[in-house]
């Protein structure tokens, strides 16, 4: 369970304030562009540090802890891969930086890959792999990893809208079946609609308490309404 507790997030002259308990498979964060989303993301993987408040995982603080030490794995838009390194290295990295694998370290980098659909590509550096296909390495790192709590910073937002439903599905079929949690900030409403359990409304320096998907779109709040048009 990720926990905000009066929680406050400060960036020059902008704050954003959180208060609530986060417990889901996967939760969105939607709002309007400068609202706080990658903001609230920072704030939960250690980038940014409270101004007020604490961050909690499983009623453990995290707040004061360093990025690496955090039980917390995030993806960016460029996925975060090594362009020197083979994709079996990029994804070994999840299990050690210094990555001296075991063989059965080995293997299990070899079946994730398998398991997201790159077989026999993992000799591969990024620049050799389509767009999609290096965001299925990157989903391969998180999900050997032992980190339980995954964030998502718009990761497939270059990718087209058939690919990113994709790899949506893809979270869900490793991500949360692995047992994590997923925490996705979208521009897309139809993403947080179709597969995200929770959204988690961003607007105006607040981050809303998380919503069912189905609720908050059924009955979408003022703020919500101004930001879907």
């Amino acid at each position: 369970m990720l926990t905000f507790d009066a929680v406050t997030l400060s960036q020059g002259t902008f704050q954003l304030t959180a208060d609530f308990q986060l417990q889901a498979d996967i939760t969105a964060v939607i709002g309007p562009s400068g609202g706080g989303k990658s903001t609230l993301l920072a704030g939960i993987a250690g980038f940014f540090e409270p101004s007020k408040g604490r961050v909690l995982w499983d009623n453990q603080v995290l707040t004061g802890t360093s990025p690496a030490k955090r039980p917390v794995n995030m993806l960016f838009q460029d996925n975060n891969l090594f362009p020197h390194l083979t994709i079996q290295q990029n994804v070994g990295l999840g299990l050690r930086p210094d990555l001296r694998l075991t063989q059965d370290q080995k293997q299990m980098v070899a079946d994730t890959l398998d398991h997201v659909g790159l077989t026999d590509l993992g000799a591969r550096k990024p620049a050799a792999l389509s767009g999609g296909q290096q965001s299925r390495a990157a989903l391969a790192r998180v999900l050997v990893s032992q980190r339980p709590l995954v964030l998502l910073d718009e990761p497939f937002a270059a990718l087209g809208p058939a690919m990113k439903d994709d790899m949506l599905r893809l979270v869900r079929e490793t991500l949360v079946q692995a047992g994590k949690s997923v925490v996705i900030v979208t521009h897309d409403p139809d993403d947080a609609r179709r597969f995200a359990d929770q959204v988690i409304l961003v607007a105006d320096g607040v981050a809303h308490a998380p919503v069912s998907s189905e609720e908050i779109f059924a009955n979408p709040p003022p703020a919500l309404r101004a930001y879907l048009g």
